[in-house]
């Protein structure tokens, strides 16, 4: 199934909505029958039937259809948020009792899910630097059930080998879970490398306009309909099917805007990786990057998304270079028409956000739609006085 089938026709029964060329939205709560038979007969079958839209609303199960394809999996399903889908992935497959092993430096409310929620129902937590394979199995315990990644983080960007984490937790019966939310399916597509479950913010190059909050979980028929049957339908964390339309709306761009923001995003790495005041570039798409052969294996393209460490005394410099930017806008997330920049110096006043395992100097950039040298000319105006 090609790319452009997926994301332009797959799923839309356009002769079930007068021949549409874009897909409408049901915007109902709950839908009606014939006959008492017919509602009985969907009842049991929510999830392919359309009943009451928190089971299936047609709009987001065409956006699961579509979503589902391009991960390489059997099914799919759309929560409210990222997190939303982390969660309910997560929960799916622990019980009291189980063990986790994590990479470090997970997004901040997965590491909060592990340590405070899923901690007071006795589910334990191991975490483990992402790029060191020995490590990973070395962490694993005999009660062990999940192994959590993040490749690249989306803050410091290490790699894990996931086929050869795969094949350690396989024979072990150990679920793999990993957030692809960086790379999406154009850039890596985690489950033909083996990776049990998938898991994304739909809010970054899924939505690709900063406009819609969503979460996507990816996997077999089985997995899914255990989510589905369960954390689903009972914690209710769905997406409206307006939010579902503007991400089938965004999903047809997603291919001319990955590779937009990673071409402009390699010029402004290059860029950077050459200034004297750019201690280290961490960018994975980046020869620089000490695990670059890993990702040319595993992963394509790498998207715009990067972090630098700059060559400064302290954290007044890195807020003045940041306040001095004008094309880039302060703010977290990625994956939209604008260009980001996150400091790890503004979350040390968060109780919530604080992240102690990250350097003080390190700056996360975003490079999206705009031209890449009024980017360029941006920063090294911001960077002119940094001392």
């Amino acid at each position: 199934m090609d790319l452009s089938y997926i994301l332009n026709h797959l799923g839309e029964d356009r002769e079930t909505y007068h021949g549409a060329v874009s897909p409408p939205i049901y915007q109902t709560s709950n839908f009606a029958f014939p006959s008492v038979a017919a509602m009985r007969h969907a009842l049991p079958h929510e999830q392919e039937v359309p009943f009451y839209t928190r089971g299936l609303n047609p709009t987001t199960g065409m956006l699961c259809k579509k979503l589902a394809a391009l991960e390489g999996t059997d099914d799919a399903l759309v929560f409210g948020s990222g997190i939303a889908a982390v969660s309910a992935a997560v929960i799916s497959q622990l019980k009291a009792g189980d063990h986790v092993v994590c990479v470090q430096k997970p997004y901040g409310w997965a590491e909060k899910l592990f340590n405070q929620l899923l901690g007071r129902f006795g589910v334990a937590v191991t975490y483990v630097p992402a790029e060191d394979t020995v490590a990973i199995e070395a962490a694993i315990l005999p009660h062990t059930r999940m192994l959590y990644l993040e490749s690249p983080n989306s803050l410091t960007f290490e790699l894990v080998d996931l086929e050869a984490v795969c094949a350690i937790a396989k024979p072990r019966g150990i679920v793999t879970v990993i957030d692809n939310s960086y790379a999406t399916p154009l850039g890596q597509q985690p489950a033909k490398l083996g990776v049990d479950i998938v898991v994304h913010s739909a809010s970054k190059y899924f939505g690709g306009h900063s406009d819609v909050i969503a979460g996507v979980v990816c996997s077999s028929k089985a997995i899914i309909k255990l989510i589905f049957d369960h954390e689903f339908m009972n914690l209710g964390g769905i997406v409206s099917p307006h939010t579902s339309s503007l991400l089938l709306r965004s999903l047809r761009t997603l291919p001319i805007r990955y590779e937009r923001s990673t071409q402009s995003g390699m010029l402004v790495a290059n860029y950077l990786h050459n200034h004297p005041k750019v201690k280290q570039l961490l960018y994975p798409g980046h020869p620089s990057h000490p695990q670059y052969a890993l990702a040319q294996k595993q992963m394509g393209d790498c998207g715009g998304l990067f972090s630098i460490l700059l060559d400064v005394h302290d954290a007044t410099e890195v807020e003045r270079f940041a306040d001095k930017l004008k094309r880039f806008l302060l703010a977290c997330s990625w994956g939209g028409h604008e260009s980001l920049v996150l400091p790890a110096c503004a979350l040390a006043g968060s109780t919530t956000r604080l992240r102690p395992d990250l350097p003080w100097n390190l700056v996360r950039l975003y490079v999206g739609l705009e031209d890449p040298q009024v980017l360029i000319d941006d920063l090294e105006q911001a960077l002119t006085d940094v001392k």
